[in-house]
């Protein structure tokens, strides 16, 4: 229905927008189901300019555009109100904005209120449909765990396994094969009973999620070869101490997921059985056995991951791998009922949509809020699948984009990086995605970065910014660091971790970042921790900021606002209806004037990194400001 209103007032800017700043719109959702969900829409336009006419809601995303009509309501002394019952499909995220006619003359209203001739994706709402991260998981501090170089709460010995060398706690790493040509069999012997004793060090962290690295047993160190899905690896403990960490975890408040490896197994497994250790039929006994559907081939010949002969890929279409996973009472279903939280997802980007909807519908039919991150490098929205943004996948990802470009704006002065991937993950990613973006120190795959700071053994030119540039590991095993190079790169990692802490996502620790280990190179970053050795400072400023996370609790869902960023300064707000922080890093050697929002005038000080007065920002520094 068409409104019309006797005083008409044109104003216009330069750009052919009206320039009126008194609309507004008001969505909630009032009902969802399996499919999708209501939405109770009103949109209130100010009648000034003239006959208000032909309104619509506009989506934009997976897999379609849509245009839904608005019905005039009513109106008041100056505005029109316009109403919609309409249900979204689910869907992650909908890019959102309003269409209507003025006059005969078509306009959009952004997610700003504006009334614009021609609108962007940058200037329209998000809106998820059926889809949400949950609220445990938003903003939260989560610490990462390589569990066999963490502790060993176990008191007998290790028993000797074939294929295995067990080491002691205090032996220096190698990174490269042992002299049969095999890698990553070097056990030192950490379990979960040695989590358990740790769990008052990793809650005074501020830590509210524990992440293990893979627990099943499998036939290397780092367990991304399973050889076994339903039993713990002996070196590990037993099923019923993972349940027993899990219980004593959510006593403490925190929460536990898992790092689960659904895209390939062992060879030396009980599925593929190559060595005939297992007394099953394994696939490569028989290719047209039980265990010999569970994987991928091409013609006779089976599929390998990266070409490694130590791990066939599985088949994400096999009927008989989907339900041993996916299935009830499968693999998902046994884990959850050990107690844990959620799931990792390894190289999810190699599963397939419809695999990761299966394993979704399991995690869910266990628990409602049951997180699922994944392993994908890039941003996930863009990559032209729909793992993220039907709603149906995963929640969120491990931030690599993010990470990498905040090492270079520190350490290579990359400004136009750092602004592309702050702006992109603003308007791609869904709200409640963007706030359980895993933003990690480091990981199992990446160098230590006191070493990535601290060294030239980096180049900006690579690919990622943490990819050392020598893979000979003969130099690695030879390579230390110099007391300078720790400080240097010590000094720019606070810098970095203190950036990255108010940044919207989960803040992940990798186990010993906290405590200033080292190591170069992704074999030679995972240390067992030498726990009488520590860098107290470095401690005591990561326990500062995860209590800084506690008290501010309206940073785990704040917007995110990119004030300015330039080769001097970074400067972004959090802001909310519960309290607005202002955030500056200086990461250059010199003083650094910095311009103020005035909003900011009055203030309280929430953190400051080294030295920093009033509009002033000494050398490495950082400060956080809570608008008063």
């Amino acid at each position: 229905m068409a409104v019309q209103y006797k005083k008409i007032k044109y104003i216009f800017n330069e750009n052919n927008d009206l320039n009126m700043n008194d609309a507004n719109y008001i969505i909630k959702e009032v009902k969802k189901d399996e499919k999708g969900s209501l939405f109770d829409i009103e949109v209130i336009l100010p009648m000034s300019a003239g006959w208000i006419d032909n309104v619509m809601f506009c989506t934009k995303g997976y897999p379609n555009d849509e245009y839904h009509q608005m019905f005039f309501s009513h109106n008041d002394k100056y505005h029109a109100h316009f109403n919609g019952n309409i249900y979204l499909e689910t869907s992650a995220l909908y890019k959102t904005y309003f269409k209507f006619n003025i006059n005969g003359i078509t306009y959009d209203l952004d997610k700003n209120k504006k009334i614009l001739k021609n609108i962007d994706s940058k200037n329209m709402d998000k809106l998820s449909s059926n889809f949400d991260t949950p609220n445990w998981a938003k903003g939260a501090m989560m610490y990462h765990i390589f569990i066999d170089r963490f502790n060993r709460g176990s008191k007998e010995k290790m028993k000797p396994i074939k294929g295995r060398r067990i080491m002691d706690w205090n032996d220096p790493l190698v990174s490269g094969p042992d002299e049969f040509g095999t890698w990553n069999n070097d056990f030192y012997g950490g379990d979960l009973k040695g989590i358990i004793d740790k769990l008052s060090y990793i809650k005074s962290l501020g830590t509210d999620i524990i992440y293990l690295s893979p627990v099943v047993e499998s036939q290397s160190t780092h367990r991304y070869d399973t050889a076994d899905y339903e039993n713990i690896d002996p070196y590990i403990g037993k099923n019923e101490d993972l349940k027993l960490l899990c219980d004593e975890a959510h006593k403490k408040g925190m929460k536990v997921i898992l790092d689960s490896v659904f895209n390939h197994t062992g060879n030396d497994s009980k599925y593929f059985n190559e060595y005939g250790r297992y007394k099953t039929e394994g696939a490569f006994q028989n290719k047209d056995s039980y265990y010999g559907s569970f994987y991928k081939k091409v013609g006779s010949s089976f599929c390998f991951w990266w070409s490694m002969p130590n791990m066939p890929v599985c088949d994400g279409q096999s009927e008989n791998w989907r339900k041993y996973i996916c299935g009830e009472g499968g693999v998902i279903d046994k884990w959850f009922k050990q107690g844990i939280d959620g799931l990792r997802l390894d190289v999810a980007d190699e599963l397939s949509d419809e695999y990761i909807e299966l394993i979704r519908r399991a995690v869910h039919r266990n628990k409602k809020d049951g997180l699922i991150l994944a392993e994908v490098w890039h941003n996930a929205m863009k990559m032209g699948r729909g793992y993220l943004g039907s709603g149906k996948g995963f929640d969120s990802q491990m931030d690599y984009p993010l990470v990498d470009a905040l090492i270079r704006y520190i350490k290579y002065n990359d400004v136009n990086k750092l602004r592309y991937v702050l702006e992109d993950f603003i308007n791609y990613y869904p709200n409640s995605s963007l706030y359980t973006l895993m933003n990690f120190t480091s990981t199992h795959d990446i160098s230590r970065p006191i070493n990535i700071f601290g060294t030239n053994e980096f180049r900006e030119n690579t690919e990622w910014a943490f990819n050392a540039i020598h893979g000979d590991y003969k130099y690695l095993n030879n390579y230390k660091m110099t007391k300078e190079e720790y400080e240097i790169g010590k000094d720019l990692y606070k810098l970095y971790i203190f950036c990255l802490n108010f940044m919207p996502g989960i803040l992940s620790i990798f186990y010993g970042d906290e405590r200033g280990i080292t190591g170069l190179g992704n074999l030679l970053n995972r240390q067992p921790i030498k726990w009488e050795k520590c860098d107290l400072e470095l401690l005591k400023f990561i326990m500062m900021l995860g209590k800084i996370r506690k008290d501010n609790k309206f940073l785990k869902t704040a917007d995110f606002n990119l004030i300015d960023i330039n080769r001097n300064y970074l400067m972004f707000e959090r802001e909310s209806k519960l309290g607005s922080m202002l955030v500056t890093i200086n990461k250059n050697l010199d003083e650094e004037k910095i311009i103020v929002p005035s909003k900011y005038e009055k203030y309280d000080e929430v953190y400051t990194l080294n030295r920093c007065k009033k509009n002033v920002l000494g050398p490495h520094s950082g400060q956080a400001i809570l608008k008063r």
